[in-house]
């Protein structure tokens, strides 16, 4: 990254450690009263421009997962399952004959059609700051009583997620560290070693995203869902408040370990990064195929979908390989 962009990326990233709760208590935004974004702010025309300035290739990562009947999911909780269904088939459409126009122009122009129903937290997603709350409030002091109707909520909802284009890192813990015990915390060694095994270092304003492995299993529920590693807090805590980051990313279930490490909060990553410091961050990354290539630094791109009021949404990461400094 360049000295401007360095310089700008570095103090945004100081108000957000300055205004930041050291306890738990929602965040105040830096960038204003009705900011629904948070860190995403970080970005600009220029942050955006200078990052695919420097792409070296037309390869490009998928990191997101499939779809399918029986892919892992938070069913524990209530939460519903991935469904799919066909509602139309090229049969079927001849039998029926939906449209009107008859048998013979059924069987020369086949039609199928589907429809699928979900869980908006299902696969790689982006998760919105009105996902996890604290006391009764969301990042920025929104509160449901003003704030949340009955389609969903006013403020901070998935529809207002940007596009997202920026420097995206790969710390790749599973090629460092080798096999994790059951519901190991990744901590802030951890991401030093590797980032140093990669020669690499962090900036302000990247999207982070953390390889654990676990995306190897995802195809098998039981397996993926089963003890998975995830980051600690104090790991999430220096690379926000030490190292700028923008965005997170994880490959595993729910970005964190359980159990949880606090007794008083069942989710004390979550609330951290989207209640007290407005720091959005992806789950269920596909991060494969960039530690075989050994992709440590590239472009990312991802757009989420513009579910209104949604507590997050699907997304399709992209990595385009960049050029280092």
């Amino acid at each position: 990254m360049r000295k401007t962009s360095f310089v700008l990326a570095l103090l945004l990233a100081g108000q957000l450690t300055v205004l930041g709760q050291q306890t738990e208590t929602v965040g105040k935004s830096p960038w204003g009263s009705d900011d629904e974004i948070g860190s995403l702010n970080l970005m600009s025309n220029y942050t955006r421009f200078e990052v695919l300035s420097q792409i070296k290739s037309g390869k490009t990562y998928d990191l997101s997962v499939d779809y399918f009947v029986g892919m892992p999911s938070f069913h524990s909780l209530g939460d519903p399952g991935y469904q799919y269904w066909l509602t139309h088939t090229p049969n079927g459409t001849v039998v029926d004959n939906p449209n009107g126009l008859g048998k013979a122009m059924n069987r020369k122009v086949s039609y199928t059609g589907d429809a699928i129903s979900m869980y908006t937290h299902m696969g790689t997603h982006i998760d919105a700051l009105n996902h996890f709350g604290l006391n009764g409030k969301i990042w920025n002091g929104f509160t449901p009583e003003q704030h949340l109707g009955d389609k969903g909520w006013k403020k901070t909802g998935a529809e207002t997620i940007p596009p997202i284009i920026a420097r995206g890192v790969m710390i790749d813990v599973k090629s460092s560290k080798g096999i994790f015990p059951e519901n190991y915390r990744i901590t802030v060694n951890d991401l030093q070693d590797a980032l140093k095994k990669q020669r690499l270092k962090l900036q302000p304003g990247d999207v982070v995203v953390m390889r654990t492995g676990q995306a190897e299993f995802y195809e098998d529920a039981n397996h993926y869902l089963d003890n998975y590693p995830g980051i600690s807090l104090e790991a999430v805590k220096w690379l926000i408040e030490e190292q700028g980051t923008m965005l997170l990313g994880a490959d595993n279930l729910s970005f964190e370990a359980f159990p949880p490490e606090r007794e008083d909060n069942w989710v004390p990553v979550h609330t951290y990064l989207l209640a007290e410091k407005g720091v959005m961050f992806i789950e269920q990354m596909y991060l494969e195929e960039l530690a075989k290539d050994k992709v440590y630094e590239f472009a990312f791109i991802a757009a989420s979908l513009k579910l209104k009021g949604a507590s997050g949404s699907p997304l399709r990461p992209l990595a385009i390989p960049i050029k280092s400094e």
